[in-house]
């Protein structure tokens, strides 16, 4: 199955939380034992947790910073054991912790009863009792803050959460660590700095949630420089945590070239089972031991930028090879690589929409998400030109910070004229990966047939012998071109102007000596 469209998603926007849990406990009771391990597991797991390892003395207020660390933490877990009810802090704290959660319904709040019985704090019965007679007697004069106090109990008594009792502790906490890691999962700082990825994570977890306990191969291609070793980082940040070992294999193209496919099936064996000496002497070594090893594990693996399909024989070639559940997440230019390896999905990752795309420009060039007094149009017009393509987006908008308007103005017409060095570098990677007569199939678009109707253009170039219904087939599968609704070929405006400037480049003085002639001027 290939999906070639995204469907509109309009996400709810997500907060920015300093902290993923916030531990409300009473520390006299399970400072030193109970919830010092709790925030360890957490801490191993990588989730950032606030614990006030301050114990306020009697006589001192809840400091500001402590109510703001609430209000920026996705999760409260509350520890309720014996005394927590005795502290006004605590009941304070959980007051703070219960409005939080109803304001923002995105926060979560999860009670766990240590040595308390949920009913007692549910109706402040049993040790409860007594604790609420004191309260009662030292605030007679404020008997609406000791009743907000009984009704935050119940509430969050009402919540479902764990009971502890006579339950093993260290497989208590590991199941509390399994459920927070799944409701706050570990996305290494990178999603708050991106535009525009939400629907893309919306529609590809969605794939990757189809059969769960089969064995799935995922596709993620689209051209150069258009987000998909982010997406895909992404994907793998916010559900490593589901699988039993998880291995991410970056700049594949790179890496086999430098030391060899040996090399990226130890990093693979080494992330999933922890071995750094495993025994590879050459690729069928590896092989074996992938297919060995691994089948009964359930596995995450992200194998970014493949180029050979040789590349996947080596690291992920059967299904067989990995226990059930597992997913592996593979991206590539070339999508017929990916439906001859037999992936399950490709997901075509487009560009962006008109106002992502400006969204994503103006956090570079003005560190803001809408264009600065009077610089409205040059940013239209950029955002226009850079076709969607995050990479040209992110560079442009990098390159014309801080720029007065006369500075973009200039910017704007040596656009006009040639493109960005850095992203025409970029993109001619996958030019480079191209046969020479795909090579010349490309150029000849390039230089002058963008926009045409393709039979025409096939017609054309099959007059000189390129080949050209399976040289342009290529080039739609690594995503250099793509042929519209009404059967027009289309090409990015900075891969035309690539494939101008690589012509230009042949003999920069005399244009009557390159292969290709396309102004009237020259």
């Amino acid at each position: 199955m290939s999906i070639h469209k995204v469907s509109p998603f309009v996400p709810y926007p997500l907060p920015h939380w300093k902290y993923d849990v916030f531990l409300s406990f009473r520390g006299v009771d399970t400072r030193k034992n109970f919830t010092d391990h709790l925030y360890t597991a957490l801490d191993q797991k990588g989730i950032i947790v606030f614990r006030d390892d301050k114990e306020l003395e009697r006589g001192e207020s809840i400091s500001p910073g402590l109510f703001k660390a609430i209000e920026e933490s996705k999760i409260s877990i509350i520890v309720f054991s014996r005394n927590y009810a005795c502290s006004t802090w605590c009941l304070d704290e959980l007051v703070h912790i219960l409005e939080c959660k109803n304001k923002n319904h995105q926060q979560m709040v999860y009670p766990i009863f240590y040595d308390v019985e949920p009913t007692d704090v549910r109706k402040q019965s049993g040790i409860l009792e007594a604790v609420f007679a004191r309260h009662e007697e030292i605030l007679a004069q404020n008997k609406e803050k000791v009743q907000k106090w009984r009704d935050t109990l119940k509430e969050v008594a009402n919540i479902c959460g764990w009971e502890l009792k006579d339950r093993n502790q260290s497989e208590f906490i590991l199941e509390v660590v399994k459920v927070i890691s799944s409701k706050s999962p570990i996305i290494s700082g990178i999603l708050k700095n991106l535009v525009g990825i939400d629907s893309h994570l919306k529609n590809l977890r969605l794939l990757m949630d189809k059969g769960s306990n089969d064995v799935r191969m995922i596709g993620i291609c689209g051209m150069g420089g258009i987000g998909k070793t982010t997406l895909a980082r992404v994907v793998y940040d916010l559900t490593s945590h589901k699988f039993e070992g998880s291995s991410f294999l970056a700049n594949v193209r790179e890496i086999s070239k430098e030391g060899g496919l040996i090399s990226l099936q130890k990093q693979l064996l080494s992330q999933l089972l922890k071995l750094p000496n495993n025994g590879i002497w050459n690729v069928y070594d590896g092989i074996n031991i992938i297919g060995s090893r691994l089948h009964h594990k359930k596995v995450l693996l992200l194998i970014d930028d493949v180029v050979d399909i040789k590349q996947l024989e080596c690291l992920a070639g059967k299904r067989e090879w990995f226990g059930p559940g597992s997913r592996i997440i593979i991206t590539s230019r070339d999508k017929h690589l990916l439906m001859t390896h037999g992936v399950d999905e490709v997901y075509k990752l487009r560009e962006l929409h008109d106002d992502n795309a400006l969204r994503l420009f103006c956090k570079k060039a003005f560190k803001t998400h809408q264009p600065k007094k009077g610089y409205e149009q040059l940013s239209e017009w950029v955002t226009k030109y850079s076709g969607g393509l995050p990479l040209a987006l992110k560079v442009l908008g990098s390159f014309l910070y801080g720029k007065t308007t006369k500075e973009w103005q200039s910017a704007v017409k040596r656009l006009k004229r040639d493109s960005e060095n850095e992203i025409l570098d970029i993109l001619q990677i996958s030019f480079d990966g191209l046969k020479e007569t795909e090579k010349e199939i490309f150029l000849d678009i390039a230089c002058f047939h963008r926009g045409e109707n393709r039979d025409y253009v096939t017609k054309i170039l099959d007059y000189c012998d390129f080949d050209p219904v399976i040289g342009i087939r290529v080039l739609i599968d690594k995503s250099l071109i793509e042929v519209l609704s009404n059967n027009q070929l289309w090409m990015h405006d900075f891969l035309r102007e690539m494939g101008q400037q690589i012509v230009k480049r042949q003999c920069p003085e005399d244009p009557g000596k390159r292969s290709r002639l396309w102004k009237e001027a020259d």
